[in-house]
């Protein structure tokens, strides 16, 4: 009774080790140049994705921010233009 209790956790430890990939792991562990790669490459996509990413972000909040001038609010409008004024023309 003892050995198929045992032997049915062994069971359900191996079909979940299976489920995460562990042995993909410990393939890639055995290939440090594979894993420099990929490490390389995802690195280099990350960064594009950051830097397209905040593009498209700071460019929709400038868009607001000229929507918010429009809308000429008193103490808003001013500190906004103001932003807006030195993101344009660059200022130094």
């Amino acid at each position: 009774m003892e050995e198929d209790k045992n032997l049915e956790l062994l069971k359900t430890l191996s079909l979940q080790l299976e489920k995460a990939k562990i042995g993909d792991y410990v393939d890639m562990m055995q290939n440090p140049v594979r894993m420099i790669f990929l490490n390389f490459f995802s690195g280099i996509a990350r960064g594009f994705g950051i830097g397209i990413g905040f593009t498209i972000l700071s460019a929709v909040v400038i868009y607001i921010m000229q929507r918010l001038v429009v809308l000429n609010l008193p103490l808003i409008s001013g500190v906004v233009s103001e932003i807006i004024r030195l993101v344009k023309y660059r200022i130094p």
